[in-house]
């Protein structure tokens, strides 16, 4: 089990699959609304895969916004979800944040999956709204920034 950065098409296009696969076919996400203009490798918006046997099988991002990392698409396939792939996911990206200076990320986490987060230190900071057609809230964390 691993995570990396994605820095090539392919591996790319590896994580449009396993989020067209959770978002779209499972959790009826509309497909125009699941991907958008940070969906590129321009340096704006980091992009990490992650790995189970050599199998690419979750995926997730993060953007900067008003100096605070912005964890998204963070999903991971059906059949691996129970070997703890998204606390890597979550690791990875948190360790781009603060490579990048950030003190702070924050997600809008399905409500669902609340109590994982809260197990990797994250707050719960908003009342359940809806995003997609599924109930989220906002969740922070503050960094160390001992990198």
């Amino acid at each position: 089990m691993n995570a990396k950065r994605i820095s090539f098409d392919e591996d790319l296009r590896a994580a449009f699959l396993i989020r067209k696969e959770v978002f779209v076919e499972e959790q009826g996400v509309p497909l125009e609304d699941e991907f958008d203009q940070f969906d590129i490798l321009n340096g704006f918006c980091e992009h990490i895969l992650v790995h189970y046997n050599e199998q690419p099988v979750g995926t997730g991002r993060i953007r900067f916004v008003d100096g605070s990392g912005k964890l998204e698409r963070i999903c991971i396939l059906e059949p691996y979800r129970k070997f703890g792939l998204g606390k890597i996911i979550i690791k990875a990206l948190e360790e781009i944040a603060e490579e990048r200076g950030a003190s702070k990320v924050k997600l809008h986490g399905q409500t669902q999956a609340e109590g994982f987060y809260k197990k990797l230190g994250y707050r719960t900071s908003s009342n359940i709204f809806m995003e997609d057609g599924i109930p989220h809230i906002l969740m922070q964390k503050e960094l160390s920034n001992k990198l």
